[in-house]
């Protein structure tokens, strides 16, 4: 069996294996240069590859934001109403859940209504488009990032007792009024 080592040619960066040649008697220990070179179009290849797939990832990115600009299916009010009405249903019976005194029950109950607050914040904030009233788009995103707040707040342990938590508590109250308000 050849035993293989690596080296690297004095006064070259290219590596050179060195092979033991074996003969019909035994194993000779006199080195056998084997010339293993790497082609010099190698680099500068994947650097071009490379080059060229952050192009495409900065193209990508740019499509995607313009194309989030793009008007969502449907008349805008009916649809951004649609969502709101979801959204509040939705954080009403998750923030009112009642499973009973059990500590695991509480802990369930309190992650089903943070989880409702976050993603429908986001939910709502991700309807508004180009198309939707300047008036109504406002206010749903308003009370969408509310919800957010409250919602983000709630997940490191702030109470709604807490003056900042019940003053966001307030104004999304308020911002909620306000979208019914719109929303008629």
């Amino acid at each position: 069996m050849p035993d293989t080592t690596d080296d690297i040619h004095a006064g070259s960066h290219e590596p050179r294996e060195t092979t033991t040649a074996t003969t019909t008697s035994g194993v000779s220990r006199t080195p056998v240069e084997v010339s293993r070179s790497t082609p010099r179009w190698l680099a500068p290849l994947a650097l071009l590859l490379s080059a060229v797939a952050v192009a495409l990832a900065v193209w990508s990115l740019v499509k995607s934001s313009q194309d989030s600009d793009a008007a969502l299916p449907g008349d805008p009010k009916m649809r951004i109403c649609s969502a709101f009405e979801t959204v509040a249903r939705g954080v009403a019976l998750q923030t009112h859940n009642d499973l009973g005194p059990d500590q695991v029950a509480q802990a369930a109950v309190a992650g089903n209504a943070r989880l409702a607050l976050l993603g429908g914040g986001q939910y709502l904030v991700d309807q508004v488009d180009s198309k939707t009233p300047k008036e109504l788009a406002e206010a749903v995103t308003s009370f969408g990032r509310d919800l957010q707040d409250i919602g983000a707040s709630a997940l490191s342990g702030v109470q709604n007792s807490d003056p900042a938590q019940a003053a966001r508590l307030a104004e999304g109250d308020s911002a909620r009024k306000r979208v019914v308000e719109l929303c008629k």
